[in-house]
């Protein structure tokens, strides 16, 4: 009632966790997935009939930098390779980290290998790296992101590292293939509750979409998204496309893929990545970078208006409460700040009523009069 009041209504909930016993196949799976199926049936009872949800394991979408500097005087997030392999070999001290990152390459867009050794540099930023460094890094790719979006971490644990690595030993023995089984499992497990209520399942892509920590990644490319999609083949199991996400793999060509998949995306989050010569990856502007959001809303809008979509990430201020100038405060969660996300959301719904009115639907924006 409170949010209808205001003009909206609450269509989406995101997210509704897939917990780590069902994505490793765990023992005790089959009584997590009836937990899952109960809370569907809630969710229904409530007129909400459209789930958000991930098949990431340990690590949901991670960056190095939480603050990192634009031309403009805001930060974004940011995603820096050799930052992240000092975090799995000197601070995770993961087995097998070094080698994994000796064999690890960057493509460009065209395909072809960037001429970077990320593990040199890795190896050069160690010896410049300090105890208070390190503690910030923990914070950035763990306590920051992973706390708020899977609760599986806090600023309280004392041994967070410790904790990482416990979670990581669940899926010794977890590959691709077997991943997608374990997802395949759920999904087929829950289409019959899907079925009764109507209830849409739509996952949300890999961010980043590259295999890291030793851990595999199922959602990341045009044939991941096609593999569920063939796998579980029910007009319920669909997609939440980000933009973000995919934007940020250089072999992903967002456009094409929201023109193949849009009639099976229930979701969208709106958002694009820039990406660097060197293959690290900030967030863009809402009118920038490599997802071109404005042909995106044209794609979705001409397959469904009804579509749920949503502003994702947003830049922090300086004068912005957990801003460039105020780190120690926590006014927000990583990547969404008052200001940022609400200067996303003016760009976005230009975006749209322009592109409504091109397409000829009548646009309204929520909770003004005509």
């Amino acid at each position: 009632m409170y949010i209808e009041s205001y003009g909206m209504r609450w269509s989406v909930v995101e997210s509704l966790p897939v917990v780590e016993t069902i994505k490793y196949g765990g023992p005790d799976r089959d009584h997590q997935i009836e937990v899952y199926k109960e809370s569907l049936r809630n969710l229904a009872a409530e007129g909400i009939h459209c789930i958000c949800y991930n098949f990431m394991p340990v690590l949901d979408w991670a960056r190095t930098d939480l603050f990192h500097d634009n031309p403009n005087g805001a930060t974004n997030l940011y995603f820096n390779y050799a930052e992240f392999a000092y975090f799995d070999i000197y601070i995770l001290k993961r087995p097998g980290a070094r080698e994994e990152w000796a064999k690890f390459e960057i493509r460009n867009e065209k395909g072809e290998k960037i001429d970077r050794n990320v593990l040199a540099e890795c190896d050069q930023l160690a010896k410049t790296m300090t105890p208070e460094k390190d503690h910030k890094l923990v914070e950035n790719i763990v306590i920051k992101t992973q706390g708020f979006v899977s609760g599986n971490f806090s600023e309280n644990d004392e041994s967070p590292i410790q904790k990482f690595r416990e979670f990581l030993d669940l899926y010794k023995g977890i590959d691709k293939k077997q991943l997608r089984e374990n997802m395949k499992y759920f999904l087929e497990a829950i289409m019959p509750v899907c079925e009764e209520y109507n209830m849409n399942m739509c996952v949300h892509p890999d961010d980043p979409p590259i295999e890291i920590l030793g851990l595999p990644r199922i959602v990341r490319t045009e044939e991941d998204i096609q593999w569920f999609l063939d796998a579980v083949p029910n007009k319920h199991n669909g997609l939440t496309f980000c933009a973000g996400s995919l934007s940020a793999g250089t072999y992903n060509n967002v456009v094409d893929l929201a023109k193949k998949f849009a009639s099976h995306t229930h979701f969208v989050h709106l958002r694009s990545c820039h990406i660097f010569p060197n293959g690290n990856f900030t967030e863009a502007s809402h009118l920038g970078g490599r997802a071109d959001l404005i042909e995106l809303c044209r794609i979705f809008e001409k397959e469904n208006p009804e579509l749920s979509m949503r502003v994702d990430h947003g830049m922090t201020f300086t004068d912005e409460p957990g801003g460039v100038f105020d780190e120690s405060s926590h006014g927000h969660n990583a990547g969404y700040t008052l200001q940022g996300r609400m200067f996303a959301l003016g760009q976005v719904q230009g975006i749209l009523a322009t592109v409504d009115r091109e397409l000829g639907i009548e646009y309204k924006q929520p909770g003004f009069f005509d």
